[in-house]
């Protein structure tokens, strides 16, 4: 059963930094099977409080799957910058 990573992002400290952070973290997606369903920054809010700047959606096979790219080496290695350079958030949303 698909399962769902989404990042938003609700500022960015340094655009700079956190372009170094997106070239170093979406191919980490590949190895763990994770296809990029949408993102970017054109986004409008219908209703709510939420409003972020940026959002991603990815899917992957599984929860599993998901949470084992998370908390892999890889991403491991980049996801400190995403911490430094932006006020974001990364759920898990199982298509189940």
């Amino acid at each position: 059963m698909a399962a769902y990573v989404i990042g938003a992002i609700s500022s960015i400290k340094d655009p700079a930094g956190f372009a170094d952070y997106v070239k170093l973290a979406v191919p980490t997606l590949e190895k763990y099977g994770g296809k990029v369903m949408a993102g970017g920054n054109k986004i409008e809010v219908a209703d709510g409080s939420w409003s972020p700047v940026g959002a991603i959606i990815v899917q992957f096979e599984s929860l599993q799957r998901a949470k084992a790219w998370y908390n892999s080496p890889e991403y491991s290695a980049v996801k400190g910058r995403r911490f430094r350079t932006a006020e974001s958030g990364v759920i898990f949303l199982d298509e189940g």
